[in-house]
């Protein structure tokens, strides 16, 4: 049994498509996709399109999230600003039925062909938990603790990793549209049984090159560099370098001496420049 698990697409066309071929040379038993499909680079409702087409599970991740919630009661006051420009472009996107869809995703899998395994997009508990290598005993407890299963397989955090954690393992996949560990490429993971191995399951990272250039020409010829705001250059300069730009401008932005009260485009403007 071979399951090859894709996350954190983000729109990014170019990227998908190559690990589809991928996937087409391993031919996994299954296919799971485990959320965040849209938003960041432009081409998310293409991205819901392939992802349909493959008949497999799929989960909600936060973008996911983000997209169906927008523009209803249930929106944080904050989305309505520029910050939230590529969220807006992409809603528009997607017809009410297809944010509808979006909505019913599951938040959690479970397949009876992989007993013991447990797939999620942040955490058993929400879509938006972070996982790193140095996060205290106490809080993974917190995030990922009262499942009975020994294996959980996450996305979200963007990279690939595996941490070993109170007699079992948490798996993070790694990102396919928006990797941020410096490796310009596509990455997905792939699950094998084996009885030897922690959990009784071998995990094998993959790095996938795909056309980068395409992908960023996308940017400015769907419209969406210059619809979405000034945070559509920061996700295009984060699929470029495959490094963080948003969170650490976000950082530097409530750390800067009145730069709060700039216009953000001027506020990117100078955070680039800087980079």
């Amino acid at each position: 049994m071979r399951i090859a698990i894709i996350a954190d697409i983000h729109g990014n066309l170019p990227a998908l498509d190559a690990v589809l071929a991928r996937l087409v040379q391993l031919r996994p038993d299954r296919v799971i996709v485990a959320g965040d499909m849209v938003v960041g680079a432009p081409d998310s409702a293409a991205c819901w399109e392939r992802v349909q087409a493959l008949g497999c599970p799929v989960l909600r991740g936060n973008h996911e999230r983000y997209v169906f919630d927008f523009d209803t009661p249930r929106a944080k006051p904050e989305w309505s600003g520029e910050r939230f420009g590529p969220v807006r472009w992409t809603a528009g996107q997607f017809s009410v039925a297809e944010r509808a869809e979006l909505a019913a995703l599951p938040a959690v899998l479970r397949l009876p062909e992989a007993p013991g395994v447990l797939f999620v997009h942040g955490s058993p508990r929400n879509d938006h938990d972070l996982l790193f290598p140095y996060t205290p005993e106490a809080e993974v407890a917190e995030k990922f603790g009262g499942v009975g299963e020994r294996l959980i397989v996450r996305a979200h955090n963007h990279y690939c990793g595996v941490r070993d954690w109170s007699g079992g393992r948490i798996v993070t996949v790694g990102s396919v549209g928006l990797p941020l560990d410096g490796t310009v490429q596509a990455q997905f993971s792939t699950l094998e049984r084996d009885v030897a191995a922690m959990a009784g399951w071998r995990i094998d990272h993959h790095a996938v090159p795909y056309d980068v250039t395409a992908a960023l020409r996308r940017f400015a010829e769907s419209g969406y560099l210059d619809a979405a705001g000034p945070m559509a250059r920061l996700y295009r300069c984060e699929v470029a370098t495959a490094a963080f730009q948003i969170m650490p401008f976000l950082h530097w932005l409530r750390t800067q001496p009145g730069m709060g009260q700039w216009p953000l485009g001027a506020a990117v403007d100078r955070f680039l420049a800087g980079r």
